[in-house]
C-alpha cells in the first residue's frame, strides 16, 4: 500500500469523532469549564489521525511516476467529515445553482435571442444537465470518493486528463469567488446607500469565510436556508407572472403572447440562440455539487438517488416555467436589460417585470433575494474549490500542504487558499476592476462545459469498464435514468456548445445597442474573453501528460472496488425492496419521479 496512517499511541484514550479531541476514557462526565471549551477547539484544528500521507518516492518523486493506486486509496479515506444529511443534498440539488444566472444574466440571454431563444437553449442546456447529474449519480453512490468528477477522469480516463479537470474545476471556483462577493456588494448599490463597496466586500467575505470554517455541516445548514429562500421566491414570481400575464395586474392589462408577436420570438437569428447556450449553462453552474458532497455525506446510498432526481424538477418548474413567464411579461428591446455587470439587479428581467406592473416593494424583495443567491455562490465557491484542492492534493496533483484535514474534517489550508484568493474582491474599488474581473471572468467561462462532458465520459466509459469486468447492472446502487445513451447525448451536446461558443466568440451578435465589434484586434479580444478557457486546459492536460507519462485507461484495468462503501449491497437492495412493496402507489410513484 503506498499510504500510512498516523496513530495515536495512547491506548488509554477514546477518539471523541465528534469534536476531533482526544479524551480520558472514563465513564463521568466533568462539567465543561472555559478551559476544556477553549483546549477543545483548539485540538479541532490539529490534524486528523486518520489522515493518510503518500511515502515519498511513491507520486511524482522523480517527476515522471502517478501511482494510480494510490491516487484511488487517498481519494476513498479521505477523512473529511460526513455529515450532510438528506435534506441538505435534496436543497443542493434543487436551489445550490439558482442565482445570478438565473435571475440577472437570463435578461442578457433575453436582449441577445429573443424569447424564444431563451426557453430553447435554456431547454436544451438542462436536458444535457439531466443526462450529465445522472452519470454523476450512478458512479457517486457507487464511489462518494473526495474530488468526484476529478477523481473518475483520472481513474477512467486519464490521470492527465484528471488533473486537467481538477484544476480547471478548482480555478472556476476560486476565481469565481471574487467575482460574487463584488457582485453581492453591486446589489446593495441598488438602495443607493452611501457606502464604499469595500466595506460591503469585507462584510460579505467574513460571511462566506465563517459559514465554511463551521465544517461541512455550516455549509450544509446555510445552501439549505439560502435554498429555501429561492425557491420560494421562484414560485412566488411563477404565480405572480401567471397573474400579471393573464390581465391580473393593477392596470388590468392581459399581455398573453403580445411579446413574441412584437417585437418576435428570436433576435440576432442562429447566432442570437448559440450565444444564449453559454449564458445557460453559466446559470447551470453548480448542479455538479451534489456530486462532489456525496464524500461528505453519511448516508449517500439512500440520499445521493432522491437528490439527483429532483434535478429534472427543477429544470422544469424553476427554470423553464419562470424563463416563460420572463419572456411573455419583457420585451427583449428593454434597454434596461443591457447592466453594468452580471450582478446588477436592475437589469434582472424579474425585477423590470414587477416594475412594469407598478408593484411597490416587491423589486426590493426580489433584489434582496439576488444578494442571497450571490452570497449563496460565494459559499458553494469557497466549498467546491477547497475540496477540490484537497483531493487533487491527496492525489499528488496539487501541493501538498493542501491536502491537510483537521480533527473536525475541514481541509483547512485549501479553505485558506480560497479565502485568501477571495481577497481579490477588493480590486472593486479600484478603477480598472472591470478590466480586471473580465478577463478573471474568462478563465473560468468554459469551466462547466469541459466538467459536464468529462462526467458523461467518465460513465461511458465506467459502463464499459463494469461489463468487461463481469458485473451487471442489478449490482450498481443506482443506475442512471438515462443510460449509457444519456451520457452520449450529453457529451456530444457538450462538444456543440463548445463549437457554438468559438463562433460566438469570434464573430460576437450585433449589440442591440451601441456600435458592434469589428476590427481584428476587437475580433481577438472578444474571442480570448470567451474561450481562454480553452487552450489553459489543454496545456494543463499536455504538460502533465508529458512529465508524468500517464496512461489512457483500459477498461480492462480501470479499479472499480476502492472507496466503495456499500460491501453488502445485495442485503440492502433486499431490504428496500421489501421496504417498497409496503408503499401505497401515490408513495411508488413519487418516488419514481423524485
Amino acid at each position: 500500500m503506498a499510504t500510512e496512517t498516523l496513530e495515536t499511541p495512547a491506548s488509554n484514550l477514546s477518539q471523541d469523532l465528534v469534536s476531533g479531541v482526544a479524551v480520558a476514557g472514563t465513564d463521568e462526565e466533568k462539567p465543561l469549564e472555559f478551559g476544556n471549551v477553549a483546549r477543545r477547539v483548539w485540538d479541532s484544528f490539529k490534524q486528523n489521525p486518520n489522515y493518510h500521507i503518500t511515502q515519498k518516492g511513491v507520486v511524482g518523486a522523480n517527476g515522471h511516476v502517478f501511482d494510480l493506486e494510490s491516487a484511488a486509496v487517498a481519494t476513498a479515506e479521505s477523512p473529511l467529515a460526513r455529515k450532510l444529511k438528506g435534506r441538505h443534498l435534496q436543497m443542493i440539488a434543487i436551489g445550490g445553482s439558482i442565482g445570478t444566472g438565473l435571475f440577472v444574466g437570463s435578461g442578457k440571454a433575453l436582449q441577445q435571442g429573443g424569447p424564444a431563444s431563451l426557453l430553447i437553449a435554456f431547454a436544451l442546456i438542462g436536458g444535457m444537465l439531466f443526462c450529465s447529474v445522472q452519470a454523476l449519480g450512478e458512479m457517486a453512490v457507487l464511489l462518494p470518493v473526495a474530488g468526484s468528477f476529478s477523481a473518475y477522469s483520472t481513474r477512467f480516463l486519464d490521470p492527465a486528463w484528471g488533473f486537467a479537470m481538477g484544476w480547471n474545476y478548482a480555478m472556476q471556483w476560486l476565481i469565481v469567488m471574487p467575482l460574487e462577493v463584488v457582485a453581492a456588494a453591486i446589489t446593495i448599490q441598488y438602495w443607493n446607500y452611501p457606502v464604499s463597496p469595500a466595506a460591503w466586500v469585507s462584510i460579505f467575505l467574513v460571511v462566506i469565510i465563517g459559514i465554511n470554517m463551521v465544517g461541512v455541516q455550516g455549509y450544509g445548514e446555510a445552501e439549505f436556508f439560502f435554498s429555501l429562500i429561492k425557491i420560494i421566491a421562484v414560485v412566488g414570481f411563477i404565480v405572480l407572472g401567471v397573474i400579471l400575464n393573464s390581465g391580473g395586474g393593477l392596470n388590468g392589462e392581459y399581455i398573453g403572447g403580445k411579446n413574441y408577436r412584437d417585437p418576435g420570438a428570436f433576435n440576432n437569428g442562429f447566432k442570437g440562440l448559440c450565444s444564449v447556450f453559454v449564458i445557460a449553462a453559466f446559470a447551470f453552474t453548480g448542479t455538479e455539487l451534489v456530486g462532489l458532497a456525496a464524500a461528505e455525506t453519511a448516508n449517500p446510498r439512500r440520499s445521493l438517488p432522491t437528490a439527483v432526481k429532483q434535478v429534472f424538477w427543477r429544470i422544469s418548474i424553476f427554470y423553464i416555467v419562470s424563463l416563460l413567464l420572463v419572456g411573455l411579461l419583457v420585451p427583449y428591446t428593454d434597454q434596461r436589460l443591457i447592466g453594468q455587470s452580471n450582478a446588477d439587479a436592475k437589469a434582472s428581467p424579474f425585477v423590470i417585470a414587477i416594475k412594469n406592473a407598478s408593484i411597490d416593494g416587491l423589486d426590493s424583495v426580489m433584489n434582496v433575494v439576488v444578494m442571497i443567491s450571490v452570497l449563496s455562490v460565494g459559499n458553494s465557491c469557497v466549498y467546491g474549490s477547497s475540496r477540490t484542492l484537497c483531493a487533487l492534493a491527496e492525489q499528488g496533483q496539487a501541493p501538498q500542504f493542501l491536502a491537510y484535514i483537521d480533527r473536525r474534517g475541514r481541509p483547512l489550508k485549501a479553505i485558506g487558499v480560497s479565502s485568501a484568493v477571495g481577497l481579490l474582491a477588493f480590486l472593486a474599488a479600484s478603477k480598472r476592476e472591470t478590466e480586471v474581473f473580465v478577463w478573471l471572468q474568462a478563465l473560468s467561462g468554459l469551466s462547466s462545459i469541459f466538467t459536464w462532458g468529462s462526467i458523461c465520459l467518465a460513465h461511458i466509459r465506467f459502463r464499459r469498464a463494469w461489463r468487461l469486468q463481469g458485473h451487471s447492472l442489478d449490482e450498481l446502487a443506482y443506475r442512471s435514468q438515462a443510460g449509457v445513451v444519456g451520457s452520449w447525448i450529453g457529451f456530444l451536446f457538450n462538444v456543440l456548445v463548445l463549437i457554438a461558443q468559438f463562433w460566438t466568440g469570434f464573430a460576437p451578435v450585433k449589440p442591440q445597442y451601441g456600435p458592434p465589434i469589428t476590427g481584428a484586434s476587437a475580433r481577438i479580444r472578444s474571442f480570448f474573453q470567451a474561450y481562454l478557457a480553452f487552450p489553459l486546459v489543454v496545456l494543463c492536460y499536455l504538460g502533465y501528460k508529458v512529465v508524468y507519462r500517464t496512461p489512457f485507461m483500459r477498461a480492462k484495468d480501470m479499479d472499480l472496488r476502492t472507496g466503495v462503501r456499500d460491501l453488502n449491497l445485495a442485503e440492502l437492495v433486499a431490504d428496500e425492496e421489501l421496504e417498497k412493496a409496503s408503499w401505497p402507489k401515490w408513495k411508488k410513484a413519487y418516488k419514481f419521479l423524485c
